[in-house]
Order: C-alpha cells, then structure tokens, then sequence
C-alpha cells in the first residue's frame, strides 16, 4: 500500500508554511513513493513540529475517517516525553484535528483517528495496544532517539504502516546510523543555508579549553546509557558540584551578563542549584522543569517572554529543546557536555 498524501484541504485549517516547509513535504511524499521508512532531518529551529502536523492534516485529508477500521487509529504518532507530546497536540489543535494521548498517568477513553504515545508506554504495554491500534502512517518525533532495541518493535508490531522520523541530528551518540529502521534519509536546508536566507540566526560560540579541568572531567566520565549518551548518575556526580557551577556562572559573567538566555542542565537538581547560585549573585534566573506545577510553569515562561517580566535566566534541563519561541533570547549557556 502507497501512502497517499495531498495538498490541499477543504474545509479544514491551513496553516500558512513556509518554502523550505512545503518543499520537505513534498519530497518526502516522493520518498514514501519508493520506501516504506522515512528519515526527515530539520535544523532545529525551522519547525519540525509544523512540518509533523502538516503531514498529518494532509495523510487525514487522503485517507478519509470514514474509511479507518473500526478503531480507528490510523496515525500514531510517538515522543519520549511528556512535553513533546503536549506541544505535538498544541500543533495538532491549530489544524483542528482531534486526538487522544497514551502516556502514563493519562487513562485512554477512546482510541481516535490521531493518536500521541509516549515510547515508554508503548513498549510497556505494547501487546495489549496493538489489540485496539491500528496505524497504517507512525510518527517518530525527534528520531534519533530510536535505539534499535526499543523502537523496532513497532516496525514489527505494525508490519503495514509507514514510519517518518523527524530530528535535527540523524546519528547515534553511539557512532551508528539508522539504517535499521530507516530506509532514506531527506534532509532539509543546511544550518549555513537556513542563516543566509535570514530564518535562523547568526552566533557566537565560546567553548571551554581542550585542557581545561571542565574537559578533564568529562573526559574522565566512561559510563553511556542505552542511546550512547552520557550515564546520568555519573554526570550528575561529577558535574553538580559547587566549583563546576562557580565557573560556569564566572563564563556568564564574562561574556553574558547583561543579556537574557537560557541555560540547559543536566537534571532538575542541577538547574535548581545553578539558579540558586545565579541568584545569589544577583541575577534573576528561575529553575523549571516537568515537576513545575503547570500554572507555576507558565507563569514563569510568560514572565520570561515579556520584556517587563524581570526574569532575566531560565534554567532547564530540556523542556525548551524544541518548539520554545521567545525572539529576544540573547544567549544559551550549555552547563552539560
């Protein structure tokens, strides 16, 4: 079976999408013409999101809902967290396409035409799901998660359906591709390209010392988690530490300190603590995590965003990694390798 997506959508609600937007969709439609898995490379930035949801409008708008099977899941779409799957369906919303979330916590009342799922879910109970899934189109939001082990199951359980990857960085931390489980990959402008045409921003790096006692200790960390990444314990004990913070808030001061930004940690812990530290050296910064409560969160966020807020740093750990847009965020401090 082809996987048949159109442009155009009566009665249904376009978003207005940019060139390079409109090109990538269409040049995936062609791949899924001759392959059956698809790999769609982004910069981060340039709306991955908004592409996950045009493809979605235009799948729904080819295969009509009447012609799904009686439980009527034909796109599912898969995230690894939480706050990737409330921003998916925020997108989903401005199309107006209905659908339902399988993640934990949340008790699934009907199974709907567009479904969100969290990867831990799925694979936990991926028996009794696939006794009232039906998808023939999966979507595999930021893809280069998909440690083989963990997502081939999906291609095994769903043998008829299609599957797109999206992500911005289309390698393994482990050094491997993913040619098994993708069949192509289709990649988008370069991050050069996307500045000079005036859609990303230009910028300045500063990067610790090869030899500096930063880059001794990561060098030192030897444990890697199932993705390839660094161990998180490990991490934390070597890098949440009083005189790893004190430098990190001395790089700040040196060539940020009257700017406003974002700094990604590497666990709540240690955005708590180098806000704690920040602040006590006179800087307005907040730590906001998934543990926020929600109101809390986005009083915070709207603070921040406004030009009068007084919040000058936000520390997270990667709740702001994808499909945060605040334009007059000046800087971004890495506190994690």
């Amino acid at each position: 079976m082809k996987l048949k997506i159109k442009n155009g959508s009566e009665g249904q609600v376009s978003l207005n999408l940019r060139d390079y937007q409109i090109d990538i969709c269409s040049r995936v439609r062609e791949a899924f013409e001759k392959h059956r898995s698809v790999m769609m490379q982004m910069p981060t930035g340039t709306g991955k999101t908004v592409v996950l949801a045009e493809m979605v409008r235009q799948y729904l708008n080819s295969y009509a809902v009447g012609h799904c099977n009686s439980y009527g899941g034909r796109v599912l779409i898969v995230a690894h967290r939480i706050e990737l799957i409330e921003q998916t369906g925020e997108h989903l919303e401005r199309y107006d396409i209905d659908y339902g979330v399988i993640a934990g916590g949340k008790k699934v009342k009907e199974i709907k035409p567009v479904m969100i799922a969290s990867i831990q879910t799925l694979s936990s109970k991926l028996n009794a799901l696939t006794a009232c899934l039906s998808p023939s189109f999966i979507i595999i939001d930021e893809a280069h998660h998909a440690v083989a082990q963990t997502y081939r199951q999906l291609w095994d359980a769903w043998p008829e359906a299609r599957f797109l990857g999206l992500t911005a960085t289309p390698y393994r931390l482990s050094g491997e591709g993913f040619t098994d489980l993708f069949d192509v990959l289709v990649d988008s402008w370069t991050v050069k390209r996307f500045i000079a045409e005036g859609w990303l921003s230009a910028f300045d790096y500063y990067s610790i010392r090869p030899e500096s006692d930063e880059q001794k200790l990561i060098d030192n960390l030897k444990k890697r988690g199932a993705d390839g990444d660094f161990q998180m314990k490990e991490l934390h004990e070597t890098l949440d530490v009083v005189p790893c913070i004190e430098r990190l808030f001395e790089s700040f001061e040196r060539f940020v300190c009257d700017m406003k930004g974002i700094v990604y940690a590497i666990d709540i812990a240690h955005a708590e603590h180098i806000a704690e530290y920040y602040r006590e050296q006179g800087v307005v910064a907040y730590a906001i995590s998934s543990k926020t409560p929600k109101d809390e969160r986005k009083a915070i966020v709207e603070r921040f965003k406004s030009s009068t807020g007084g919040i000058q740093v936000l520390v997270s750990v990667d709740l702001f990694s994808e499909g945060f847009d605040c334009p007059d965020v000046e800087f971004i401090q890495m506190a994690r390798p």
